[in-house]
């Protein structure tokens, strides 16, 4: 059996199906891990949820800041942006099941030594104590406070994890961890403005450079096209800027060495 995990997708669904062609994916016995970021700025949302949504049990995705985005705006908790691209799946006589499937996506799962989550885990936390800050969030989004939630998820503040957080500013800052980090300052604090690479003189560290709590799982995630394909013994990196014109990745993880896979996504 393949465990195959695949990189932001975002509505790109010509570029999907070509990458799990070439992987060899079969339904009816791998595993699919998805870093997140299925929807929004490419031109297929809806056939992308669909085919993911189609695929059950076979497909494991984590939520990524455009799929909470899509739903607050589907929730009427957001509105539409003009960048916005799905639209298809605002539309579609679908969409309370996407809604409620989406509801029910994690933040982190955890399985056979790999950490599957958006954005990245907080150097701050362990793996065990992330895990029960994810199911904060999943839980209220879950329930019946999940609009407003959202209603309140947008904001860079609090940028520091204190166990003392309380309500909307430690959901928040939980969400920000795992669905928009790129780096940290010494202090661990969060830097959500700078997307590309840091000036030396800012003292940021990307997340995972950055001294963390030991962990005996390997860390993949997404969400940070900038920097690429990126690959250690701790962390993969997934996100190759398919939406930008680059490629989509994959990365077969129950092989030793991990094999990468990839196609262009030049239009």
């Amino acid at each position: 059996m393949a465990v195959i995990a695949i990189g932001d997708i975002q509505g790109c669904w010509k570029s999907l199906k070509k990458l799990l062609k070439k992987t060899g994916f079969k339904e009816s016995k791998d595993t699919l891990l998805i870093v997140g970021d299925l929807v929004n700025r490419g031109p297929e949302s809806l056939s992308v949820v669909r085919s993911i949504m189609d695929m059950g049990d076979a497909a494991i995705t984590v939520l990524g800041n455009h799929d909470l985005h899509f739903l607050a705006v589907a929730s009427g908790a957001e509105t539409f942006k003009p960048k916005d691209t799905f639209r298809d799946i605002l539309d579609s006589p679908q969409l309370e099941d996407i809604v409620h499937w989406y509801r029910q996506r994690p933040l982190l799962h955890v399985q056979n030594r790999i950490a599957l989550t958006h954005a990245g885990i907080w150097p701050g936390w362990s793996t065990k104590k992330a895990l029960r800050r994810a199911r904060e969030v999943e839980k209220v989004l879950q329930g019946e406070d999940w609009i407003e939630f959202l209603r309140h998820m947008y904001g860079n503040r609090p940028d520091l994890w204190s166990g003392k957080l309380s309500g909307w500013n430690r959901l928040r800052f939980i969400t920000n961890a795992f669905t928009r980090m790129r780096y940290v300052d010494h202090e661990l604090r969060l830097n959500l403005s700078i997307k590309g690479r840091a000036d030396a003189n800012t003292h940021l560290l990307p997340w995972f450079k950055a001294p963390c709590k030991p962990r005996r799982e390997r860390i993949v995630f997404g969400h940070w096209s900038a920097l690429g394909l990126y690959n250690d013994m701790s962390v993969i990196g997934l996100d190759t800027g398919c939406i930008w014109g680059n490629s989509l990745t994959a990365v077969r993880l129950d092989t030793s060495p991990v094999r990468f896979y990839s196609v262009d996504c030049r239009r």
